[in-house]
């Protein structure tokens, strides 16, 4: 809820801020998020860092699923490209948001001090470009993936094993 991209749709539709194009701010003066209840806005690089966390979580699913069910490497089921699809969405929406963006290159008043933050910053910016398709992605892939999830544990779908 605290995603730059998801508060552009419920800011014009619960606050009215702004209603449309080209029509008057409804608010006699404006202050940001610095007032109740916009002020919980801040804690959008909290959450940042937080769902870092189920990213590697979601990874290590992804990655211990190329086990067969008698636990050998190197085995491959439509469960793994599922669970590998979920996490790679998630963390390319990750890596687009702004908070990954300041993280990595806010606060340098000299790029070139820091060529690897710059370079860093450079592809994470680009990323940002997407950051409103990669939301839509991780929230459908992640959606799938636990649909799928669950329908193969309750035996309503069979995981196929490609090898």
């Amino acid at each position: 809820m605290t995603c730059y991209y998801y508060r552009k749709a419920y800011y014009r539709a619960f606050w009215l801020s702004p209603p449309a194009c080209a029509v008057a701010e409804p608010h006699s003066k404006y202050t940001g998020e610095t007032r109740a209840p916009l002020i919980l806005q801040n804690a959008h690089r909290w959450f940042f860092y937080a769902g870092l966390v189920f990213n590697v979580i979601l990874t290590y699913d992804a990655v211990i699923s190329f086990k067969n069910p008698a636990g050998e490497w190197g085995h491959m089921s439509v469960g793994s490209i599922v669970l590998t699809l979920s996490a790679t969405m998630l963390w390319m929406y990750s890596l687009s948001c702004h908070t990954c963006r300041h993280t990595i290159g806010g606060r340098l008043k000299h790029f070139s001090k820091h060529p690897v933050r710059y370079k860093l910053w450079s592809w994470v910016s680009v990323l940002n470009h997407s950051h409103q398709q990669y939301a839509w992605y991780s929230l459908a892939a992640v959606a799938f993936a636990d649909i799928y999830v669950r329908q193969v544990a309750t035996g309503a779908w069979t995981n196929f094993y490609f090898f």
